[in-house]
């Protein structure tokens, strides 16, 4: 999913004490002294969000109640400290890039992740199992939601949104790759969901990677792996892919030709590139007024835009969200639309009204792509977030910190439409 950060600010890290700094930062921002937080950023950090915006933010949260041991790992090049952070408001996750200075180079709060999904309930009609994705790389870890009785069944393999995500595709208290899944078995439909590789082994990415080694790749593999279930109709295999993973699902299908068909939900039909400045002025807007830092924040993020694009080499601190050149490239040469033009398999489109993420305009450019094509179903839903939830009201990231479910009418509308792929 994109945008699902409260605030996110680029940057590379490579500090030996990390812990150190970023644990520095979170006490100067818990004691609003602003001058000494914004003494910690680097430049680059400190002209795209000043400490007293940040500082902002920070309140906005609410009073901090509780501050967890912080844990390092190293991503893309990086080492990256995550903090979690206990608000009145709600769970947080606090990621802390550091440099080789000890400068803060970029910062992450995201709502926590949700617990340990319930396991199905004892008078579910499904059951579910460990599931591994096997990959030259290495495995992924999944759970495959199973259908009581006979088989074989159709069976839907779902693709995650952007950034690292688990198998639920849990942000905030939501699930909603689970919800999806246990509506779908309900209804006699197998369910794969598996940990994305940068999240299950972000250690495969200390090397320049591209959109398919984040995801086409493990997508296919996990198609055919579930085909070659014996419980599983191999003719009758689906891909499911979500924000970028739908954006990808056409290209998933045609590198696994077997694919019945795609369901492509909240899918971007423009590139993530495209996408960015959009979301980030709306939520600024969401107040009336964009003011003099978030309009510095969006001119900065133009110009990092402008460097993904062009041709000269440029180290990953100075690109919109810290993302290496080469996987931008590779996202930016994804042509979404003309992936599914060419795609001579059913699809079925999805989209909610309140999704700010992937808004109309997409909707809109996907009709006009695939216009009068017989083998296309869409549905839409006003009430719907990016996420499959119902609200009211203009959407915004603080709704993903409620907890919700997928609604139910979209979930009965991907499983009719499974049913009718014979």
């Amino acid at each position: 999913m994109m945008g699902a950060a409260l605030c996110l600010l680029g940057g590379m890290a490579g500090a030996a004490e990390p812990t150190q700094v970023a644990t520095r930062l979170l006490e100067h921002l818990q004691a609003g002294r602003v001058d000494a937080a914004e003494a910690m950023l680097t430049p680059q950090m400190a002209q795209a969000v000043p400490a007293d915006k940040l500082h902002g933010i920070w309140q906005s949260l609410g009073e901090l109640q509780q501050r967890g041991e912080p844990r390092v790992s190293a991503q893309q090049g990086m080492q990256l400290v995550e903090v979690p952070l206990q608000f009145a408001s709600g769970a947080v996750v606090a990621q802390v890039a550091v440099d080789a200075q000890d400068k803060v180079a970029g910062l992450l709060l995201r709502p926590a992740p949700a617990g340990k999904a319930p396991p199905p309930p004892t008078d579910a009609t499904y059951t579910e199992n460990d599931f591994s994705v096997p990959e030259a790389r290495g495995a992924l870890p999944g759970t495959l939601a199973l259908p009581k009785g006979k088989g074989p069944f159709p069976a839907v393999v779902l693709v995650h949104g952007s950034g690292p995500q688990d198998r639920d595709e849990s942000i905030g208290g939501n699930r909603p790759f689970l919800d999806l899944a246990r509506g779908l078995a309900a209804r006699g439909i197998a369910v794969l969901r598996y940990d994305k590789r940068t999240f299950a082994r972000p250690q495969d990415f200390q090397q320049p990677f591209d959109v398919d080694d984040e995801t086409t790749d493990d997508a296919v593999a996990a198609l055919a792996a579930l085909a070659a279930d014996p419980r599983i109709d191999g003719s009758r295999v689906f891909v499911l892919g979500h924000s970028q993973g739908g954006m990808l699902a056409p290209r998933i299908a045609s590198r696994w030709p077997q694919a019945r068909g795609a369901v492509l939900w909240a899918a971007p039909s423009r590139g993530l590139l495209d996408l960015l400045p959009e979301q980030n002025r709306y939520l600024f807007q969401l107040d009336g007024t964009i003011s003099a830092e978030e309009q510095a924040f969006l001119d900065t993020l133009d110009r990092q835009i402008a460097a993904a694009r062009g041709d000269a080499a440029v180290a990953a601190s100075e690109l919109p969200l810290g993302v290496p050149q080469g996987f931008w490239k590779s996202i930016e040469a994804v042509d979404a639309r003309a992936d599914a033009k060419a795609l001579r398999k059913p699809l079925l489109m999805l989209h909610g009204g309140r999704d700010f993420q992937v808004p109309d305009t997409d909707w809109m450019l996907w009709q006009q792509a695939l216009q009068g094509r017989e083998d296309v179903q869409w549905k839409s839903y006003p009430a719907l977030n990016h996420i499959g939830i119902a609200g009211d009201g203009p959407g915004s990231l603080k709704e993903y910190a409620q907890p919700g479910h997928v609604d139910a009418r979209l979930v009965d509308d991907v499983a009719s439409w499974v049913e009718s792929q014979r």
